[in-house]
């Protein structure tokens, strides 16, 4: 079993990383800037911000994969990209680092254009996504032996359209899934199942790969 922490563990898609991750027997890290007072059984829950990376990285010493589930959004926004991009540089060796990231950069056919640049985008969203597509070409830039992995969910994923755990999903590298109607949808379990699947046998290292059904 691995251990593994999820920065933003309290979020929806942090909250659904840590109840799958627990139910699978692993040992789980929940980091938050409030402690919850629902908590998943097993759970280890502490008081964090990725705003302190060297504060966090003592807290997480021993962990095997990070996951950071933080939006730039709020009292957040402009900066998750520079927190990440410290974490990505102070990571000790043998970390593995996973970044949740938006639809917004995900292409929507081979070559482009992405979801973001493709018309219909929400403005309001537009800062969020375009941090999240900063805080990729980040990591891209990482040396070779920081090893991590960025996740864009399906457009229609988050607490608006919640879903119900199916247990499948299908995964498209840097292209939008979406199913046979065109639509891009996954529910926040089976989002949950994708990504601890990624950390428990991984496929993408260094490398952004997308989900939905």
């Amino acid at each position: 079993m691995a251990r593994i922490a999820v920065i933003g563990g309290t979020g929806y898609a942090g909250g659904h990383i840590v109840q799958e991750a627990a139910k699978r027997g692993h040992t789980v890290v929940s980091v938050a800037r409030k402690v919850p007072t629902e908590r998943v059984p097993g759970v280890t829950y502490i008081e964090g911000s990725l705003l302190d990376v060297p504060g966090l990285l003592k807290e997480l010493e021993g962990v095997q994969t990070i996951v950071s589930c933080v939006a730039p959004r709020g009292d957040m926004e402009g900066q998750v990209r520079p927190s990440l991009a410290e974490l990505a540089a102070e990571v000790p060796e043998g970390v593995r680092l996973g970044v949740i990231g938006g639809a917004g950069g995900s292409l929507v056919a081979e070559g482009g254009p992405r979801l973001i640049d493709a018309g219909g985008f929400p403005d309001e969203f537009k800062p969020e996504a375009f941090e999240m597509i900063g805080v990729l070409e980040d990591l891209e830039a990482t040396p070779a032996s920081v090893d991590w992995f960025f996740v864009h969910p399906a457009a229609g994923f988050g607490a608006f359209a919640p879903g119900e755990r199916t247990g499948r999903y299908r995964t498209g590298g840097d292209i939008l899934v979406t199913d046979e109607n065109g639509a891009s949808m996954l529910s926040g379990a089976d989002f949950a199942i994708a990504v601890v699947d990624e950390i428990e046998t991984p496929k993408h290292h260094r490398t952004r790969f997308t989900v939905g059904y």
